[in-house]
């Protein structure tokens, strides 16, 4: 921990930024660095949870992205408290920026790392408590019911363009489409059009997920 003398206190701002970049950034390195470097861009904003999904991260066709990279993207694009769950492009952090920001500076800093577009879904932590409180099948297994994670509302038509339904059973959500795969993924012939652009993630998932945003 590095021990800080008080100094006398700045009539403006910019001179608070001053005095913060000569004695406090010269002591600390990497996140913690980029951590009070947010703290002083965000100012007296309020702070909220976020889950980003990616909807792919076998990136670049070189194997799958390394959650630390992730974990790295997230902190230069200035979020707080960011944490990786599991490798299959979950993060969770905190920002003072707005769900479309979010989204765009992920992508933006993906597509660099890929060469080409990945896809990111936004949630609010309320939201994603809600998406896991509104499941339609409650006492199916959660390991084979998910939420499909869409940019806006599922269509009229959404439950009419399904092809390939057997014994899956596929309800509609705010933003998202449940559906409850009764035997089980592997041999699954379901094809939703309207989730084209979504990312699935299972009721296990989303539980541990809403739990770490607290």
């Amino acid at each position: 921990m590095v021990a800080l003398e008080k100094a006398a206190v700045p009539e403006r701002a910019h001179e608070t930024e001053a005095l913060w970049a000569s004695t406090v950034l010269p002591a600390v390195r990497g996140s913690a660095a980029r951590t009070v470097i947010f703290s002083l861009q965000r100012g007296d904003q309020n702070l909220k949870s976020f889950v980003a999904l990616l909807r792919a991260v076998n990136v670049g066709g070189t194997g799958k992205l390394p959650m630390g990279e992730l974990k790295a993207m997230c902190e230069a694009a200035g979020f707080a408290e960011v944490r990786t769950f599991i490798a299959s492009g979950n993060v969770v952090f905190k920002s003072a920026k707005s769900e479309p920001a979010i989204k765009a500076a992920l992508e933006a800093s993906l597509q660099r790392y890929a060469g080409k577009p990945v896809g990111v879904l936004v949630r609010s932590a309320e939201e994603l408590a809600a998406v896991l409180k509104a499941n339609p099948f409650p006492k199916a297994a959660p390991d084979r019911t998910v939420a499909i994670f869409l940019d806006k509302p599922p269509g009229a038509k959404a439950l009419a363009e399904i092809t390939g339904q057997a014994g899956e059973e596929v309800r509609l959500g705010k933003r998202e489409i449940y559906v409850h795969y009764g035997d089980g993924m592997g041999k699954s012939k379901l094809k939703i059009k309207a989730a084209a652009d979504g990312t699935a993630r299972n009721m296990n998932t989303i539980a541990k997920l809403t739990a770490l945003l607290g």
